[in-house]
């Protein structure tokens, strides 16, 4: 058995779903209850969060062979653009991903997002896997201590090192909103660019049952901002330092004129849930009826309009 997400289940014919917002990606979880304890994490092990949820999303058990022969035959017909494991630290789960890429990344794309070691990472990649994940989440030491517990530094170096081996082929993720500052946050981003790794951006959401399910979500302006600066760090269009920050590590200038700004972010990609190609992850960060920090499609003209007001706030 594996759990597939409810989006996943749906786009893949295997229930019936009303979807807004198909999954371009088909996300599998792979692994028990996670031997890590990531405070803002469904799987952690103190969580008291349904075994069954990750994130704001469900994941229902699901026969593994059923589930896998519906992802190769959605992307084969162009529902998917590819499958996304999603590895929780706990026994055998490295192993089978391993088996699971073996039987499915020759005929499909496959990310794997994972807590491994660098040779992990590169057994995964020989194994069929296309690209491997490892999560940073946390922009700061301290955050990254008190919320996911270890070395910050340290998982910083073994992607440095996993990138050097395996190049284009290492992705990790930045959570807004854990206790850092838009500076951090800008400044991790751009260490990352020089290293060769593309962070993807995702917004902190309280979940229940979770060590921080009291806390509040980033504000929407904040975001939004990090989006315009992680878009034109990673599209070459400014550095750290063309961007000014408050003594509260808020960004507050720019040194862009306001047209080539807005001729960067005419077409709204900044907005759009970044990641893996062909990931759009619905509803992860947000519930349907908004407010949408990662749209999973692109924006009408009046969400473009209201996501730029809301950057340049």
């Amino acid at each position: 058995m594996i759990k597939v997400s409810s989006g996943t289940l749906g786009v893949l014919g295997l229930a019936d779903s009303r979807l807004d917002a198909p999954p371009t990606t088909a996300y599998l979880m792979v692994g028990g209850r996670c031997s890590r304890d990531c405070a803002f994490c469904a799987q952690a092990r103190s969580s008291k969060a349904s075994a069954t949820a990750l994130s704001r999303v469900n994941w229902p058990v699901w026969d593994e062979a059923e589930a896998l022969d519906a992802v190769r035959q959605a992307y084969a017909s162009g529902k998917i653009q590819r499958c996304c494991l999603q590895v929780t630290v706990s026994p055998g789960s490295v192993e089978r991903a391993r088996s699971i890429a073996a039987r499915l990344g020759s005929r499909v794309p496959l990310s794997v997002s994972v807590v491994a070691s660098v040779d992990q990472a590169a057994e995964l990649l020989h194994s069929g896997v296309e690209r491997v994940g490892l999560s940073l989440d946390a922009a700061n030491e301290e955050v990254f201590r008190r919320v996911k517990g270890g070395d910050l530094h340290k998982s910083l170096a073994g992607i440095q090192e996993a990138t050097a081996r395996f190049p284009e082929r290492i992705t990790t993720h930045l959570m807004v909103g854990l206790g850092e500052t838009e500076e951090e946050m800008v400044r991790i981003m751009a260490l990352l660019l020089d290293r060769g790794v593309t962070p993807a951006l995702f917004a902190f959401t309280p979940i229940r049952g979770t060590a921080m399910q009291d806390e509040s979500p980033p504000s929407l302006e904040s975001y939004r901002r990090l989006q315009v600066a992680r878009h034109l760090l990673v599209q070459g269009l400014c550095s750290v330092e063309d961007l000014s920050f408050s003594e509260r590590g808020r960004i507050v200038t720019l040194r862009l004129p306001r047209s080539e700004l807005e001729e960067a972010l005419a077409g709204g990609e900044a907005f759009q849930t970044s990641g893996c190609r062909g990931c759009n992850r619905p509803y992860y960060n947000e519930a349907p009826r908004g407010p949408m920090y990662n749209y999973p499609r692109p924006l009408t003209a009046e969400e473009m309009g209201r996501a730029v007001d809301e950057a340049l706030s």
